[in-house]
């Protein structure tokens, strides 16, 4: 099982890696549908959300133990941040573990994610969330996504994050469209912006979900990693020091049986035992008081 962990870390962090060509190919045709409009998608300004109003949120966990901290401390951040956010959440999970923790601090789960067991299950998973996503905001049931998840730092270290998928940041559309086209040939909407963008927004939200999901599964085998290492470094303790304590128990038997046939001989013949023979063992059982 600990090799297993170990390789799909490596797994998991190489998908995140793939996505870096893709993700960045998605961010200069976003940026380029929003020079050739010269305006943005989002939130409308002014608009402030209100108590009763509802946004969606996507926590990411583990369905399995064994990994330390790392549902606790994704849960905790999510908590805190929620609690900071004006509206009603709508929780959908990814892993039980997160959902048993989320309802047990008084929130109401609307939906568990069985969490993917390899890189080939995860877009079949982010399809699924999409498609639930979508149809809540075709619905006007909320106009506002969040995803929580714990994404990897070096060594078996990672750390909580959040992401507002949606509306779209105002500040991170004008940071694509400040972006230089990477060539001397002028980007062309084809087909339009209104059939072209929503295209855009939806791959852009795939990916995010999709990195989102590969970084909490190495973050969590990772976890789950460092945690069998310290449970093989406490076996290794218990271990050794069992071993001492039965040699230290053989040993005193032993000696109780040396002092045994030290008392019969001296019963039967009479006559002290051999001083030398006695006082080697008298010195044997001081040291082992000692």
């Amino acid at each position: 099982m600990k090799a297993l962990a170990a390789s799909r870390v490596g797994q998991y962090e190489r998908s995140v890696r793939a996505l870096g060509d893709y993700y960045r190919a998605v961010e200069l045709g976003l940026g380029a549908c929003f020079r050739i409009s010269g305006s943005m998608v989002g939130e409308p300004l002014g608009r402030r959300k209100t108590e009763r109003e509802t946004f969606g949120v996507i926590v990411f966990g583990s369905d399995q133990g064994l990994v330390g901290q790392f549902n606790e401390v994704v849960v905790d951040f999510a908590l805190k941040t929620l609690k900071a956010l004006p509206g009603k959440p709508e929780i959908w999970v990814v892993g039980e573990r997160v959902q048993a923790r989320l309802v047990n601090a008084g929130l109401a789960v609307q939906g568990l994610f069985t969490v993917p067991n390899s890189v080939k299950a995860i877009t079949p998973l982010v399809g699924r969330i999409q498609i639930e996503s979508e149809t809540r905001r075709a619905h006007g049931e909320y106009s506002s996504v969040y995803v929580f998840h714990n994404r990897p730092q070096s060594g078996a270290l990672y750390e909580p994050v959040c992401q507002r998928l949606l509306p779209l940041d105002a500040e991170w559309q004008r940071g694509l469209v400040a972006i230089r086209w990477p060539t001397g040939n002028l980007p062309e909407a084809m087909g339009g912006r209104a059939e072209i963008l929503p295209a855009l927004i939806r791959e852009y939200l795939f990916i995010s979900l999709f990195r989102a999901c590969s970084e909490s599964l190495a973050s969590e085998n990772a976890s789950r990693l460092a945690a069998m290492e310290r449970a093989d470094r406490n076996i290794e303790e218990l271990l050794e020091d069992l071993r001492g304590t039965f040699h230290r128990l053989r040993q005193s038997g032993i000696d109780e049986e040396l002092f045994d046939v030290v008392s019969g001989f001296e019963a039967l013949a009479g006559k002290p035992f051999p001083p030398k023979l006695r006082s080697m063992g008298l010195a044997q059982k001081n040291a082992q008081k000692a």
